[in-house]
């Protein structure tokens, strides 16, 4: 698969279902990326990379995305996923994206990613322009999930 990766756009989602798959699926659905499919990739978001909102990708697309989740089955439990990027001073370098899930809440979660992603700007010696996080935090009821994603995508992607 090769494409030029022009845009990136992050989201996040939470639902139940009735089993931890379904969980997922819902989540997905939830957070606009459920008619997709998703091949994970580590995280930097290319250099020159426009950050949009998430635009409608066409169903079945292959799409590239860094991505967090976490399910569970453990009624009344607090479940939490993030995604977060930031973006150097210079566009023509790459920026970073870092996820997190966890038996959390949303704060916690937000908190461990500019965490990540300011000590992952530290090592690469980079001023961050942009730091941007997204979150979801579940209740589990039954069978929950929570998953926040940063895609990567091309014009062709678009629906």
């Amino acid at each position: 698969m090769r494409k030029n990766v022009t845009m990136a756009a992050a989201t996040a989602g939470h639902a139940e279902g009735g089993s931890t798959l379904n969980a997922f699926d819902n989540a997905l659905l939830a957070a606009g990326i459920g008619n997709i499919n998703l091949i994970r990739v580590s995280s930097i978001v290319p250099p020159d990379v426009e950050i949009v909102d998430l635009p409608k990708i066409k169903p079945g697309a292959l799409i590239p995305t860094a991505y967090a989740a976490v399910t569970s089955e453990v009624p009344g439990q607090v479940i939490a996923a993030a995604v977060g990027y930031a973006l150097p001073d210079d566009p023509a370098k790459p920026g970073v994206i870092m996820e997190y899930h966890d038996v959390a809440d949303r704060r916690t979660a937000e908190r461990t990613i500019r965490r990540m992603l300011d000590e992952a700007f530290r090592v690469r010696a980079e001023t961050i322009r942009e730091m941007r996080i997204f979150a979801a935090e579940h209740t589990v009821e039954r069978f929950g999930c929570a998953v926040a994603a940063v895609t990567l995508l091309s014009d062709q992607d678009l629906a």
